[in-house]
């Protein structure tokens, strides 16, 4: 039983990067022995570019790490941030679906999964990077695998949170009709898991991939450029680039930089993310066939004789006979109880830390949480005021869809801070505040959260209920509420959820910036985590950072899980 209807993907006369793209696809289509040939010269360069990659892990710890600014050496230095990215993405897809399955199947693991969830993405990733860069080195003393694998939990840090919860709230809104089916024809565990949930998921959960990824790169640049004191933790990529030529003063090196980091964006939309989003379409919940756009790398996959003989080949996998397996309940309470034992002896830890923190202290950290809370809030209003009418607007547009999409990977996965110093000379110009400045700051990461939550929901809108609204002559508005916005009200939750938690982990570099050596602060909590740790005053780092996972766990309870149930009850297709 397939519960999707898939339309028939229709060729798209234009595509982002090429002119007369349908032209060529048309030639790849009448040509599958040209697919083959690209694939080859794809994998073998992919094959080697990762040979030499790995071989890195194997070489000795360096003392200092010569940084090449020649523009020859930037490809390599390309490559490899790109293999960091692809590895800690693939880690976070292995976490995402594993946590989100968890918590959407098992009702007791999901009032701790999803607080926890929500709590992990808002702790500060940059608070504990010196710590894990100095474990994994001290585990690995004698070759880069402590620095790489540090660069590469960093990048995972930054992006499965944010997957995690589009897979979890996505099987909560699965349609109670294809479930009734799902129990009808007795599926088992994994037949309901592969037929019905996982499709489920797909939409969402490649738009909010692209995001992760873009996000990724900020934390992934930092992490190449670490330096500790007269320590050298730089790791060859785009990150130390940027941050030798800039150390230098090197304009065109800079300049180059900026150039690989949007070849490399450009790459993955063209090779990964634009043949993910047209696969995703055929996942869409609808009656009716409808119109796609279309990618010349997805068409050469499909028309490709190498790897159809390989589907062929394996296609026997999926009439193995079913296994018995443990309950799942019981593992999943197994697992649980695991967690939770983690949970209580790091809580044990900490209560030795702040144990001598005064009550006037605890005091102030809870005014400066609520002025973080009220920037964070005033963040996540202007980014839906902004981000949800957008990403309307493009999402239920193919031809917007198809010209705005790559430049929105773009803007998304170049890293803000970048713009930090030119924003600060921008508000001492204008007069601007830093109280009203640092909310832009935040919100130049997180309204991103949102706008590709809403694409997500746009694209996942089943036409046969557009087609509905088109019959019945609905206006603007009265389609903006009753059909647009509450078909992607759940998506816009994910992404209110997500975007909540980067203002949270933004707030730590707006709050506290500085620039040609001097310090930009406002009062808040964020600007309380940064000067505790500048201050190696661990008590206090602890305590704020404790109080911030207070404020995100009520937050959840109080707010977000009530949203997610509202959503699922209100606004799921069950029709």
């Amino acid at each position: 039983m397939r519960p999707y209807a898939h339309g028939k993907v229709h060729i798209s006369p234009i595509l982002p990067y090429f002119k007369g793209t349908h032209r060529l696809i048309s030639f790849v289509k009448r040509h599958p022995f040209f697919c083959d040939l690209v694939l080859i010269f794809l994998a073998v360069g992919l094959f080697f570019g990762f040979i030499s990659y790995f071989y890195r892990f194997l070489q000795p710890l360096e003392a200092q790490v010569e940084i090449d600014l020649s523009p020859l050496y930037l490809p390599k230095y390309t490559f490899f941030s790109m293999s960091r990215g692809l590895l800690g993405y693939i880690l976070s897809l292995i976490f995402s679906l594993l946590w989100g399955f968890w918590a959407a199947k098992d009702r007791l693991a999901e009032r701790a999964l999803i607080p926890l969830l929500d709590v992990l993405q808002s702790i500060p990733i940059l608070g504990f990077m010196p710590g894990l860069v100095l474990l994994l080195v001290a585990l690995f003393p004698n070759s880069n695998v402590g620095l790489e694998l540090a660069a590469i939990i960093m990048i995972f840090t930054s992006q499965a949170w944010n997957m995690a919860f589009s897979v979890y709230h996505s099987i909560r809104i699965v349609p109670q009709d294809k479930i009734d089916c799902a129990t009808v024809y007795r599926l088992s565990n994994w037949q309901r898991i592969r037929w019905l949930e996982l499709p489920y998921t797909i939409i969402s959960l490649v738009w909010n991939s692209i995001m992760s990824m873009a996000g990724g790169w900020f934390f992934l640049m930092v992490n190449e450029a670490f330096q500790l004191g007269d320590r050298d933790f730089r790791l060859p990529g785009l990150g130390s680039y940027m941050s030798v030529a800039a150390s230098d003063g090197n304009i065109f090196a800079m300049i180059y930089a900026i150039i690989a980091m949007i070849v490399l964006i450009v790459f993955l939309d063209a090779f990964l993310w634009k043949p993910l989003v047209v696969w995703s379409q055929k996942f869409r919940v609808e009656e009716t066939g409808s119109t796609y756009m279309d990618s010349l790398f997805f068409q050469i996959i499909a028309h490709s004789l190498i790897l159809n003989k390989i589907k062929q080949s394996i296609h026997f996998v999926s009439h193995l006979k079913q296994r018995k397996y443990p309950s799942p309940l019981i593992i999943s309470r197994i697992f649980l109880f695991l967690l939770l034992a983690l949970i209580a002896t790091a809580l044990i830890f900490l209560t030795r830390k702040i144990i001598a923190i005064q009550l006037d202290q605890w005091i102030h950290l809870i005014h400066m949480a609520f002025l973080t809370f009220s920037r964070v809030v005033c963040c996540l209003i202007i980014g839906t005021a902004i981000a949800l009418p957008l990403g309307l607007w493009i999402g239920l547009s193919d031809s917007l869809s198809k010209k705005l999409e790559p430049l929105i990977q773009i803007g998304a996965s170049f890293p803000a801070t970048l713009l930090f110093p030119m924003m600060i000379l921008l508000f001492q110009y204008t007069g601007i505040s830093l109280n009203i400045g640092s909310v832009i700051l935040m919100l130049m990461g997180t309204q991103w959260y949102i706008l590709f939550n809403v694409l997500a929901g746009a694209k996942a809108m089943p036409s046969d209920l557009k087609e509905v609204a088109a019959a019945f002559q609905l206006k603007k508005w009265q389609r903006f509420w009753r059909l647009h916005f509450p078909a992607v009200f759940p998506y816009f939750v994910t992404g209110l959820v997500t975007a909540a938690g980067g203002a949270w982990n933004a707030s730590i570099v707006a709050e506290y910036i500085s620039y040609k050596d001097r310090i930009f602060t406002v009062p808040g909590l964020g600007s309380a985590i940064n000067l505790s740790a500048q201050n190696r005053d661990i008590p206090q780092l602890v305590a704020s950072l404790l109080v911030m996972v207070v404020v995100v766990v009520i937050l959840n309870y109080q707010v977000w899980l009530r949203l997610y149930h509202y959503s699922e009850k209100r606004f799921s297709l069950n029709y």
